[in-house]
């Protein structure tokens, strides 16, 4: 059954329409995995397996008479940070634990429409401002490639959830990397859509750092996501019209930029090595790569993040905890952000990086880089009394050890993070591959060149040794 549990969503599609196999033996070997491995993993906050299992029965009908939907039948796990009206919305926090959405998530509606099968809701860190996931509300969340290590977050429940087995596809959001953190820390693919690809809700649609977006374990399933949850939704007026669907095309002729430390980034061996393989892997596949260096700081780059968060994500912490006692890290993140420079000071930043990546995507079609300088960070640890050290350098925030952020100041390039190799301590490493502003096919062309190189999900090798 565990075999089963890691199809790929694009071979499943694949074999219910050859009638090979029932979506509800898929949906069972699924739920038989989270079984076994959620006491250990954790990724799950709420769980709908006998709901999907009737769904999945639907499924195999509509697969008989011919009328399947894009995700028919494909169990998909929902960040619970998405809300689905009449199911409880408590973004990790126990000050809202008794909530009830009373709308459903724009992302959360397509994949309904397109015949995914919601059998889970997957967990965050409190209000998903952390790097990593676990909370009072839910515990903490591990990588199942090593358990002493956390998932990465905020997006940690659904990273785990497909590397584990107990997912086929799965959403996320990223407003400082909470995508492409648990891609790289859980082995699989994550995808931060440029700003507007993908609808959201008030106000972190309107927040250009916050992009909704898949993860799955292969570049063909992501793009098979996103493909379902892109294009323009009336409630969400910053929308962007539909575009060409997604296809993994070819690298002929590309050129690829190379910077392992985006300026001053702290980066571990085992983390350049892998970055390394990943370039090497593109050059033979007949694309030029060439390194280069950045202009950037880390400390400019966390101060514009602070002074933007400072504006609107740390206040809307705020409105909804109201007086309820918050988690350590959760306070240190709103005391940081309050605490920030100007949103006009951060503006300036902002537009230096921009400026430079104008620069470098007039000579390169996309950038590679690592997805954090370290191979994962330890489960249950909040790092505010613990100080974070990264290749010998000790870093002021969690936020600080990926190489995410600047690509959220940078919000109209799409990002793809996908594997790049497996560390010493036994947990994946990841790379983005990140392109010209609303240029998506160029990154999935190239992450499935680099996550291809890898013998990952395709092959049992690649798979997490069975949790304890």
């Amino acid at each position: 059954m565990a075999d089963l549990a890691y199809l790929t969503a694009t071979d499943a599609i694949a074999l219910f329409r050859r009638g090979e196999l029932a979506p509800v033996e898929l949906m069972a070997a699924v739920i038989e995995r989270a079984q076994l491995t959620e006491p250990t993993v954790n990724a799950f906050s709420d769980r709908y397996f006998e709901d999907a299992l009737d769904q999945a029965r639907d499924a195999g009908d509509r697969y008989a008479r011919g009328e399947q939907r894009p995700l028919e039948g494909l169990p998909v796990a929902i960040k619970e940070e998405q809300p689905i009206a009449g199911l409880p919305w408590r973004e990790g926090s126990l000050s809202m634990r008794d909530t009830v959405a009373t709308q459903t998530h724009p992302v959360v509606e397509r994949i309904m429409a397109a015949g995914g099968i919601v059998h889970a809701r997957t967990t965050t860190p409190e209000f998903c401002c952390a790097g990593f996931t676990h909370s009072d509300l839910w515990g903490v969340t591990r990588t199942p490639w090593n358990p002493e290590y956390s998932s990465g977050g905020s997006s940690g429940g659904s990273g785990a959830a497909l590397a584990a087995g107990s997912a086929m596809l799965a959403t996320g959001s990223d407003i400082g990397g909470s995508i492409r953190i648990p891609a790289s820390f859980n082995g699989v693919v994550g995808f931060k859509p440029p700003y507007g690809r993908v609808p959201g809700i008030p106000p972190f649609n309107l927040d250009h750092y916050c992009h909704d977006g898949p993860l799955a374990r292969t570049v063909a399933d992501c793009a098979l996501l996103q493909n379902v949850i892109a294009g323009p939704h009336p409630m969400d007026p910053v929308s962007l019209p539909a575009s060409a669907p997604i296809e993994v095309s070819s690298v002929d002729g590309l050129r690829v930029a190379l910077c392992v430390n985006l300026g001053d980034y702290p980066v571990e061996p085992d983390v350049v090595a892998a970055t390394l393989s990943a370039a090497d892997a593109l050059k033979q596949a007949g694309v030029h790569v060439e390194e280069i260096e950045l202009p950037w700081t880390r400390a400019e780059i966390m101060a514009a993040a602070w002074a933007h968060y400072g504006a609107i994500f740390a206040p809307t912490i705020e409105a909804a905890a109201g007086d309820h006692e918050l988690m350590r890290y959760t306070v240190d993140f709103v005391e940081r952000a309050a605490s920030a420079g100007s949103f006009f000071d951060a503006t300036l930043i902002e537009g230096r990086i921009h400026e430079d990546l104008a620069e470098l995507f007039q000579r390169f079609d996309a950038l590679l880089c690592p997805t954090s300088g370290t191979p994962a960070l330890l489960a249950g640890e909040d790092y505010v009394d613990t100080p974070l050290i990264v290749d010998g350098v000790r870093l002021d925030h969690n936020l600080e050890a990926p190489l995410t952020v600047p690509f959220n100041i940078a919000s109209r390039c799409p990002v793809l993070s996908v594997p790049s190799g497996l560390a010493a301590n036994r947990v994946p490493t990841g790379v983005q591959v990140v392109g010209r502003p609303y240029e998506d096919r160029t990154v999935f062309a190239v992450g499935h060149v680099v996550a291809t190189a890898n013998p990952w999900y395709a092959s049992r090798s690649w798979c997490p040794p069975l949790v304890r």
